[in-house]
C-alpha cells in the first residue's frame, strides 16, 4: 500500500456559504477552520492547501456560551512599549462583529506560511448579503 499525497494540479475548491445565525462560536470556528484547511476530503494532504474558499453571512448574530460576552477580552499590540491594547468582546461585536470569527478560526489554525495563506479563503461578513454570488457558492449546514 503507498500513502497518497495530493498534487497541485488535482486540487478542485468550492465555494461554499456558512450562515452564522444562533450558532456557538466556538463550534462554528471549528467546522470553519477543517472546510477551509480541507481536512473534510478524503485527498486531505497536510503539506497542501486543498480546502475550500468558506463565506460567512450573518457575523452580527453569533452567541457565545456562559459569561464571554462579558469576560472575553482581544488584545494586540503595537510593537512600542506600553502598546497593549484591550477590545472586550461587546465592543468588538458592536464595531467590528466579522473580526470575532475571523480570530476564532485563525487560533485554530497551525502557525506556519501555509496557514496565512489558508486563511485568505475565508471572507465574513457582518450582514446576511455578500459579493461573492458570481462564485456560485453552495449552502453548507452547520452541524450543532
Amino acid at each position: 500500500m503507498k500513502t497518497y499525497s495530493q498534487k497541485a494540479s488535482e486540487i478542485q475548491r468550492e465555494w461554499l456559504v456558512v450562515d452564522a445565525e444562533n450558532q456557538v462560536l466556538g463550534r462554528l470556528a471549528t467546522q470553519i477552520a477543517t472546510l477551509i484547511r480541507g481536512k473534510h476530503k478524503p485527498t486531505y494532504t497536510p503539506s497542501m492547501d486543498g480546502g475550500d474558499f468558506v463565506v460567512v453571512v450573518n457575523a452580527e448574530k453569533i452567541r457565545v456560551t456562559g459569561d464571554k460576552a462579558n469576560q472575553k477580552i482581544y488584545y494586540r499590540h503595537s510593537n512600542f512599549p506600553g502598546g497593549l491594547k484591550r477590545t472586550a468582546y461587546k465592543v468588538m461585536m458592536q464595531t467590528h462583529p466579522e473580526r470575532i470569527i475571523y480570530f476564532a478560526v485563525k487560533g485554530m489554525l497551525p502557525r506556519n506560511r501555509l496557514s496565512r495563506h489558508i486563511i485568505k479563503k475565508l471572507k465574513v461578513y457582518a450582514g446576511a448579503s455578500h459579493p461573492h454570488a458570481s462564485q456560485s457558492p453552495k449552502t453548507y449546514a452547520v452541524k450543532g
